[in-house]
């Protein structure tokens, strides 16, 4: 697609087009032999796609598309001296891109082989246009990010900082209103009626496609840089602006009319609505970014949407030469992708465990009562297996719950919630937070640092310890967690893991102090049967 490769005509004709039949060949060869590499990511993108977040996935191509083309319709097409034309960075690129590829595909990622496949698009346009002219046509290629999902950890992060983000301002607005209201967490507390801010609620499914929306944009605005990087800075505090004001009108309207007048509400609400909204701010802002200007233009010049030619510069493909970058980038990927094929697959044997339904109910003093969640929960947990038992003992002052959900894998998309991220949004709030090393050489975990944490809610008291139990290994941070299970998963070919915590209440006539021995006492009896369970 290099203007210096592709043959054109002023009077456009698909029919009288000039085909150049060896160039096509390569190209689309580049293309086909890219596939065994990127395809574990190309599969969990449709996946992907079916979810609200990340319903606007397929749009996104064809957005970059439509840009690409504008640019390739301002480019000179005129024969450029093949000399001047630089292809090897272009090549570099892309044997970056298939060796993330490779690597995504070795520790099973999917997340590793979707960003690498676009920085072999990337490449693919450097080494086509050549660095002078490929490194001005990136920018579509950037716009290809937001098909993609975050990594999962990142994800839950983000997630449950919006819902606190979304709930303190909902809450505002419903006060605003004159509506007495009080926020627990991510519970919004309106006496009779109480709403829970959850996943669904945080404005993510808003969020990606209006940043899409905000890039598209910041690159068809014409006016100062500093106009387009306000346009795309804009897109999320806009978003959760805009999904606040959603729930403090929801809030409001359960207040003086009960739930069941709502559901409408929210449905109506929850999709068009508020992303033309958002929409339709964007352009009041480039309204009033151009009076800003000394000499304003109207919204239809201010925003560049003519698309006049387009349908000819896509046609200009068929006229690519075989010039010797895409060659050799079509030998590269196909040497890459048939050394994939061809190489032993990397044979996955999980160890042999017992589910947790076998777990003893009864252990020395120990009474067991199972808690399962609800389905909702359960499908939120993404566990292949977990335990939620609350053990009680005569002689304690109060119980102690366990809970381990473990994982037969942590890399197509699933993985553990760290309480650090689940706990506030069921109201409970961190009081405090740290690491504490726990003497179990009684069991064969020996001595290891667990999170602790103190959990309240209202007048209620908890302590929490918790872990991440990892293929032998236990961790206390998330990040690192899912760094080791990366690691493991390329030279063990495992990526199984659990997380394992366990939570008593802290009394009014007690200190921390005794409830940690109560933990503590109940983690001598009970850890050493957790192998079986969790498999090192």
């Amino acid at each position: 697609m290099s203007v210096s490769e592709i043959s054109s005509t002023r009077k456009f004709n698909p029919r009288s087009f000039d085909v150049n039949k060896t160039g096509l060949f390569w190209f689309v060869a580049l293309v086909i032999t890219s596939l065994p590499v990127f395809w574990l990511g190309i599969t969990f993108l449709t996946k992907t796609w079916a979810t609200p977040e990340y319903s606007h996935g397929p749009l996104i191509p064809l957005i970059s598309l439509y840009l690409f083309l504008r640019e390739l319709r301002n480019a000179p097409s005129e024969t450029q001296n093949k000399a001047r034309t630089i292809r090897w960075p272009g090549l570099v690129v892309i044997a970056l891109g298939l060796f993330g590829g490779i690597a995504g595909n070795l520790v099973q990622i999917p997340d590793i082989v979707t960003y690498s496949m676009i920085v072999w698009v990337g490449g693919v346009v450097l080494t086509v246009f050549g660095w002078d002219k490929g490194r001005r046509h990136q920018l579509p290629v950037l716009h290809l990010v937001f098909m993609l999902a975050l990594p999962g950890v990142i994800y839950w992060k983000m997630s449950i900082f919006l819902q606190g983000v979304s709930s303190e301002l909902g809450v505002w607005f419903v006060s605003l209103m004159g509506v007495p209201v009080y926020l627990e967490g991510n519970i919004i507390d309106l006496g009779v009626y109480k709403l829970h801010v959850a996943e669904a609620c945080s404005g993510l499914r808003y969020l990606f496609p209006i940043l899409s929306f905000s890039y598209l944009t910041s690159i068809l605005y014409r006016g100062p840089f500093w106009h387009k990087a306000l346009l795309m800075l804009s897109a999320a505090p806009i978003t959760i602006v805009m999904n606040s004001l959603r729930i403090g009108a929801i809030g409001v309207i359960v207040n003086s009319y009960g739930t069941d007048q709502v559901e409408g509400f929210m449905h109506f609400f929850e999709g068009w609505v508020i992303f033309l909204a958002c929409i339709g701010i964007l352009f009041l802002m480039t309204i009033a970014l151009q009076r800003l200007t000394p000499n304003p233009l109207p919204l239809h010049q201010a925003i560049d949407l003519d698309s006049e030619g387009l349908g000819k510069q896509a046609f200009r493909i068929f006229g690519i030469k075989p010039t010797r970058g895409i060659i050799a980038a079509t030998l590269l990927t196909m040497a890459v992708s048939a050394t994939f094929i061809l190489a032993p697959a990397n044979e996955r044997i999980l160890p042999d465990r017992d589910k947790f339904n076998l777990f003893p109910r009864n252990i020395t003093e120990w009474s067991g009562t199972n808690q399962p969640f609800s389905k909702a929960v359960e499908n939120v947990l993404g566990a292949d297996d977990y335990i939620n038992m609350r053990y009680q003992n005569q002689s304690e002052k109060n119980y102690v719950s366990l809970f381990s959900a473990y994982y037969k894998e942590q890399t197509k998309g699933s993985g553990i919630h760290s309480p650090e991220v689940c706990l506030p949004g069921g109201g409970w709030e961190i009081y405090s937070f740290g690491t504490q090393t726990v003497d179990m050489s009684s069991t064969p975990y020996g001595i290891f640092d667990v999170n602790r944490a103190i959990i309240q809610k209202g007048l209620s008291k908890q302590l929490v310890y918790y872990w991440f139990e990892q293929r032998g290994k236990r961790m206390t941070n998330d990040y690192l967690a899912k760094a080791g299970v990366v690691y493991d998963s390329l030279t063990i070919g495992r990526s199984d893991g659990a997380i394992v915590r366990f939570v008593s209440p802290i009394s009014k006539d007690e200190t921390d102090a005794d409830a940690d021995a109560r933990i503590l006492r109940f983690m001598e009896t009970s850890l050493g049967r957790l192998p079986r369970f969790i498999p090192e």
